[in-house]
């Protein structure tokens, strides 16, 4: 299954495609990470009044997708280079 995965040729484009593009844009990462924290924390803030399930776990789960992209984006902007 792992060799028919190396050898795709759309998978190698999509790879090289997306380092491309992070390598000219190396804060974008950062950037998205930063505005779904502060998505985030308005969800939580309009959670207190509401008090509802549903944004409770939307208001956390996209503050750890966006901590995560925000970290990832911190690791990769120095292997991409300049």
């Amino acid at each position: 299954m792992f060799k028919r995965i190396d050898r795709s040729s759309s998978l190698a484009r999509l790879i090289e495609w997306i380092s491309e593009f992070l390598a000219r844009r190396r804060g974008l990462p950062v950037v998205i990470g930063i505005v779904l924290v502060v998505v985030s924390f308005v969800i939580q803030v309009i959670n207190v009044s509401a008090n509802s399930q549903v944004l409770q776990l939307a208001g956390v789960v996209i503050e750890h997708i966006g901590v995560l992209i925000a970290l990832i984006g911190m690791l990769l902007s120095q292997p991409l280079g300049k």
